[in-house]
């Protein structure tokens, strides 16, 4: 992958500090209530009720920090926090009903800033603004997933199989047996690896790759979470995959998907794949594909 360039750099940090000056993010007193961004955002964020634990996977704070912030609005009268009632380990935390409209009357205030900002703009240069934010965030969410190496053994990816087992037995039309599911030990130490896609700690997605003879590795089990999709992640995990499998020293990578899987045939033949006959018996394969890699 290639490095970053210092004008990128530049530009993002750029846009950080001017987004976050304009909409008041520094100022004790966010949106003119009596306090700051952070302490407002978790308001918002509990809305009907949440656990400490998932307030902390959401917004990716520091545990004591996110504590102490529950603590103040506690204090205040903002919320309540009481023992988890499915787990007495957690502790959850729900508005009052001054927290409630306080969290009302924040939303107002937000609403009534973001039209200010667009007012001044001609219409269509709203949608041209609300478009480029749209790609900001997919861009950024995306950045944000981490691919990583994982035992092919470890439950996460064999979560990741049997979420990816349903989704395909539902949309072809004899269904899927997991049988054909590969098994921990084709895709782990030198036999194969196996990624993992996290968001924020979630598993999203999954790839793997098995060897089939010397200089030859397969690509298996390609999936992106529903909620993860048209992000550009499935791409991010076949790079993986071909990153791991030049290194691993193989000059070309296969496959093969089913007939109605179009938009994973569309992405392997933008991904420089090209068809090619049938190289194994496969229940599952209407098409085949080929890429030669370069060490």
């Amino acid at each position: 992958m290639e490095p970053v360039s210092t004008d990128h750099v530049t530009a993002l940090r750029r846009f950080n500090r001017y987004f976050t000056r304009r909409i008041g993010a520094l100022d004790d007193h966010y949106l003119g209530q009596d306090r700051p961004l952070g302490e407002a955002r978790l308001l918002f964020e509990i809305g009907d009720g949440a656990s400490l634990r998932e307030l902390r996977g959401r917004l990716g704070l520091d545990a004591g920090y996110l504590s102490r912030m529950a603590k103040t609005l506690q204090a205040q009268g903002m919320v309540r926090m009481s023992v988890h009632p499915d787990d007495n380990r957690l502790r959850r935390v729900e508005l009052t009903p001054d927290g409630r409209t306080e969290v009302t009357e924040q939303n107002r205030r937000a609403g009534a800033l973001a039209a200010g900002l667009l007012e001044s703009l001609a219409p269509a240069q709203r949608t041209e603004l609300t478009a480029a934010l749209a790609t900001v965030q997919r861009l950024l969410r995306l950045a944000a997933i981490s691919v990583d190496l994982v035992d092919g053994a470890a439950p996460d990816a064999r979560a990741c199989l049997d979420a990816y087992a349903a989704d395909i037995d539902a949309r072809f039309p004899e269904g899927f047996d997991t049988s054909d599911l590969v098994r921990p030990e084709e895709v782990s130490g030198a036999r194969g690896a196996f990624f993992v896609a996290y968001e924020e700690g979630r598993p999203v997605g999954c790839g793997a790759l098995r060897r089939l003879r010397p200089g030859i590795g397969e690509i298996r089990h390609v999936w992106v979470h529903p909620d993860a999709r048209r992000l550009g992640l499935a791409r991010r995990i076949l790079t993986a995959l071909e990153t791991e499998a030049a290194a691993r020293g193989f000059v070309a990578l296969r496959l093969d998907t089913h007939a109605t899987l179009t938009e994973a045939q569309a992405m392997y033949r933008a991904c420089g794949y090209r068809e090619i006959d049938p190289y194994v018996d496969h229940v599952y394969g209407d098409f085949w594909f080929e890429k030669r890699l370069t060490p």
